[in-house]
């Protein structure tokens, strides 16, 4: 008996019901619905995350502070204004740098139900056929045969 086989066999012995995975690894890519967001968009996002968290850190430490009555209360709420409005910079950053992205490197996109081609012109030479035409009739008219 093959080393593989001792194996299933002493599997089935412990009671496992199923043979174990020879070829399998240990980590499978799944596909996702959406695709991963491109490294400056991402960096800038993390960033703002970053930002906002200890924004809110700085928050509840002014509001438990006032509660308390204690000295750190005011430096502590200064930080926070000063942090609320680095938070929003870093928030429209993150806006900015998707859409330039998105400018620089263009988007995939599919026409939608609206996007329908142009319809000719009533009166345009292509649909009434004049265009072949036109030229030689206008030299016979003028006598430049």
């Amino acid at each position: 008996m093959d080393a593989q086989s001792q194996r299933n066999a002493a599997d089935t012995d412990r009671g496992y019901d199923e043979p174990p995975l020879s070829d399998a690894t240990l980590w499978t890519e799944e596909p996702v619905g959406r695709p991963r967001m491109p490294d400056p968009v991402r960096a800038s996002a993390v960033r703002a995350v970053l930002i906002a968290s200890v924004t809110l850190i700085e928050a509840m430490v002014a509001m438990l502070g006032a509660a308390a009555g204690t000295w750190i209360t005011a430096p502590a709420l200064l930080c926070t204004v000063v942090s609320t409005v680095v938070a929003t910079w870093a928030v429209l950053d993150v806006w900015v740098t998707r859409q330039v992205w998105n400018q620089r490197h263009g988007v995939l996109s599919s026409p939608s139900t609206a996007a329908r081609p142009r319809r000719l012109r009533r009166g345009s030479p292509a649909r009434r056929g004049v265009g072949k035409v036109r030229g030689p009739a206008r030299r016979r008219v003028a006598g430049l045969r």
